[in-house]
């Protein structure tokens, strides 16, 4: 259910250089003797506060008739980001490398799949990952999770849900609802699939394109009494600031008792190689400050970056994952920064 990282497989991501310390050689990893509660209360124990925990798969995008490669953004983000310094600004102590779900078998099934058996196989993957999500958030750790598609929403929102005891609140920076019919697991319904089952209540997606979304799935959203800020009204008709619209979204999370989840579709920033491209979304700055804007709340509990597809680049693979790369790692930061900000606050 879980591949750990190990130190051999740490030690070809990070290239090392005098005079330097690289997160990669001063992040904690976790202990393989133990089983996984007990890994994760040695890392909450020693200071751990962050738990990296990627999901290489695509079976989520193409059982919603989508393009392949999400299995591909968890390394292109390790190779970034475990390369970045050690310094002031950041500690990677705090940070626990914790491995994958492991999904090599899913995507083998997967391979010559039809639509119906896609599905079957995100149910598969929906359980392994809220196991380990649940695990996290008992240890009263922070995952960030990395990779595939944004059907892992589902499981997190599920996760989160049943280890606090209320339903769930989320932000979702996404051109896409994700709130399309419950007609089988796919990445376009996993914010459904977890309304319906009593896992999300309080719901606001930020950047919605009002084109990309049928009119049965805002008929949907709105019955949920969930809200969107739509990116036309921001940047097209420019009716208000992307901030005032980040601050409508906040305000709106916020609401009631239950832990937020901090949602990005990386498919919202534009040019960035995604399951889904597009040349008119935002800026990888406005991410960032969503991200971080998020994490600054008390009750934000995990950051999770869907859809990045290195090899959708239209340069190819290498220039996919290293562009990927370096907008996950600088996503992951802005978390990190939200948090300690918000400790220091407090």
């Amino acid at each position: 259910m879980l591949n750990l990282i190990t130190q051999q497989q740490l030690s070809r991501y990070c290239s090392s250089r005098s005079g330097e310390t690289r997160l990669g050689e001063a992040i904690q990893l976790a202990q393989p003797r133990l089983d996984l509660a007990e890994q994760l209360a040695q890392a909450r124990a020693s200071g751990c506060r962050f738990v990296l925990l990627g999901i290489p798969e695509d079976i989520g995008p193409r059982a919603n008739l989508g393009q392949p490669g999400a299995d591909a953004g968890w390394q292109a983000f390790l190779t970034k980001f475990l390369n970045l310094q050690s310094n002031s600004f950041i500690r990677a102590a705090d940070i626990l490398l914790l491995g994958n779900i492991r999904c090599d078998d899913l995507q083998q099934s997967a391979q010559n799949a039809d639509v119906h058996q896609l599905r079957q196989l995100v149910e598969t993957l929906d359980s392994r990952v809220s196991a380990v999500a649940e695990a996290i958030f008992a240890a009263d750790l922070l995952p960030v999770v990395i990779g595939g598609g944004h059907n892992n929403s589902y499981p997190l929102l599920k996760a989160l849900a049943s280890v606090s005891g209320h339903s769930a609140n989320s932000a979702n920076l996404d051109p896409h609802s994700d709130f399309r019919p419950l007609e089988g697991r796919h990445s376009g319904n996993g914010f459904s699939y977890a309304q319906h089952a009593g896992y999300l209540q309080h719901y606001f997606v930020l950047g919605l394109h009002e084109l990309k979304n049928s009119a049965a799935t805002l008929a949907q959203l709105q019955q949920a009494g969930a809200e969107y800020c739509s990116y036309q009204r921001i940047f097209v008709r420019q009716e208000l600031s992307y901030q005032q619209a980040l601050e409508q979204c906040i305000d709106f999370v916020v609401q009631g008792h239950g832990d937020i989840g901090i949602e990005l579709d990386t498919d919202s920033i534009s040019l960035m190689p995604v399951s889904a491209f597009t040349n008119c979304g935002i800026s990888v700055q406005a991410a960032e400050q969503f991200v971080y804007q998020l994490a600054k709340l008390p009750r934000s509990r995990y950051l999770h970056l869907a859809e990045a597809a290195p090899a959708q680049h239209p340069a190819g693979l290498a220039a996919g994952s290293n562009e990927a790369g370096q907008v996950l790692a600088a996503l992951v930061y802005a978390f990190v920064q939200g948090k300690q900000d918000q400790a220091t606050a407090l």
